[in-house]
């Protein structure tokens, strides 16, 4: 059995890494984690929680990005996260518990979802387009997910995980970057909120 070599990127947000294990984290979607409570569903979260330091657990097609508390030193942490992702992926661990509901992802609907006009379904259905094809291969890169929230009189609303969620730079330039984005493609968009 050849030893796992686990790649490490960083993110804009410097208390988050990328840990990249060379094969498929999740197949479809992604979790994000952002206490040990949530973290229960999976036993690779749960275990990168209990390291003490660790704050957030993001799961993504093909990385893992841990967020570290205020004051941690990656230079202290990194090896204890390589040990536990190498462990979980060295003895094929499950990523959620079995029969977990926790393991189905929620369409963003159903999750205190902003209920959408039927009246805008196109330009919906154009928002949600741009964000797949545009805005979400752009922010996987830095270690983070956004996912559609919602339409309502002109205003947008996206939720953010990840390296995205915490980092200060990235609510300014993914506001502007994704606003100017949305408003230029889609004249009826007036404002892009994060929720």
């Amino acid at each position: 059995m050849h030893p796992m070599l686990i790649e490490t990127e960083s993110t804009p947000n410097p208390a988050t890494l990328k840990f990249l294990p060379g094969e498929v984290v999740m197949e479809a979607g992604t979790r994000d984690f952002a206490t040990p409570e949530e973290a229960e569903a999976s036993p690779l979260a749960t275990a990168l929680f209990s390291l003490g330091d660790v704050t957030g657990v993001f799961f993504g097609r093909d990385f893992i990005s841990v967020t570290i508390a205020p004051g941690a030193q990656w230079a202290d942490v990194k090896p204890d996260v390589l040990g536990v992702i190498m462990d979980h992926f060295v003895a094929r661990m499950p990523l959620f518990h079995p029969a977990s509901a926790a393991g189905i992802g929620v369409p963003a609907e159903e999750e205190g979802g902003f209920a959408d006009d039927p009246a805008d379904a196109d330009i919906i259905e154009q928002i949600k387009e741009l964000i797949e094809t545009r805005v979400r291969p752009a922010v996987a890169n830095d270690g983070g997910d956004i996912i559609y929230r919602g339409f309502d009189k002109g205003n947008v609303y996206l939720k953010m995980q990840g390296a995205c969620s915490g980092c200060p730079s990235s609510t300014a330039t993914l506001k502007n970057g994704i606003e100017s984005l949305l408003k230029h493609y889609v004249p009826e968009v007036t404002a892009v909120h994060a929720v």
